[in-house]
Formats: structure tokens, C-alpha cells, sequence
């Protein structure tokens, strides 16, 4: 039996809508086609990218104060994430399925930069992860 192919996906790729690049995870069209295929090398490279993308983003209008309390909150709330992955990047996540519930984000481990609700942090660190990933697109080669 085949082992589970790691992946950055987390259930919800807009490029079957018409997306080039997937609001959910960032990789191209092209990326999750070809993903399956990647060697286990350049997958690991790739999400490393992802996860630096992500924590670039929400490191700018947020810091996690408690990596404990955000995985405690992560798992309490079933929100997908990988052992390997940063708090940065894990709390793109969170804000991802919980920013409409989310009220004190210090609970979760989190506080923000500026005094914003955790719907508005999540609209703006997904707009520039949006806007990054476009433009990784079009600057993009050929995949390996």
C-alpha cells in the first residue's frame, strides 16, 4: 500500500472554479496537477516556500505569543495542520475556518498588530498571500 503524499492542501482549491492560483493552499493550477509527481524532495521544498510565504504575511499583522495554546486550539477545533508547519502559517489556518467565531484571539495564542477583528486580519493576510502568489505565478518556470 502507497504512504500518504504530503501535501499543503487544506479542502478547499478554488482552481476547480477557475482560479490559476488556489486560495486555499497558493500553489499554481499547474503545481496541483503536477503534484502527485514531485519527488518527496521538491515537495518538501515547495511547502517550506508556502509556509515562508504565509508566515511573511500574517507575521505582518500578527505574532503568536503562545505556540502551545494555538496547536491546543488548532486541535480542539479539528483544523488541519502539519507537526512540521510554523505557528505563523498555522494561524492562517485558524483564521481561515474561525474568523467569523473567533472573538479573543489571545486565546488562541495569537495578538495582533493592530487592533482588528479576526475577520478583517484574515481579509488582508489573504489578499497579500493572494497578490504573492500571483505574482510567484507569473515570474514561475517550468516545474521540474
Amino acid at each position: 500500500m502507497a504512504g500518504r503524499i504530503a501535501s499543503p492542501c487544506v479542502g478547499l482549491c478554488s482552481t476547480t472554479v477557475g482560479d490559476r492560483v488556489c486560495r486555499g493552499c497558493q500553489r499554481t493550477d499547474e503545481e496541483i496537477r503536477e503534484w502527485p509527481a514531485l519527488a518527496g524532495e521538491a515537495r518538501a521544498r515547495r511547502m517550506a516556500e508556502l509556509d515562508a510565504l504565509r508566515g511573511a504575511a500574517a507575521g505582518r499583522h500578527l505574532r503568536v505569543v503562545d505556540a502551545a495554546a494555538l496547536e491546543a486550539q488548532l486541535v480542539r477545533h479539528r483544523i488541519r495542520f502539519r507537526a512540521d508547519q510554523p505557528p505563523l502559517s498555522r494561524a492562517v489556518e485558524l483564521l481561515r475556518v474561525g474568523r467569523d467565531r473567533i472573538r479573543e484571539l489571545s486565546r488562541y495564542g495569537l495578538e495582533p498588530r493592530e487592533p482588528l477583528e479576526p475577520a478583517a486580519l484574515h481579509a488582508r493576510i489573504a489578499a497579500e498571500l493572494m497578490a504573492a502568489a500571483e505574482r510567484r505565478r507569473a515570474a514561475a518556470a517550468p516545474l521540474p
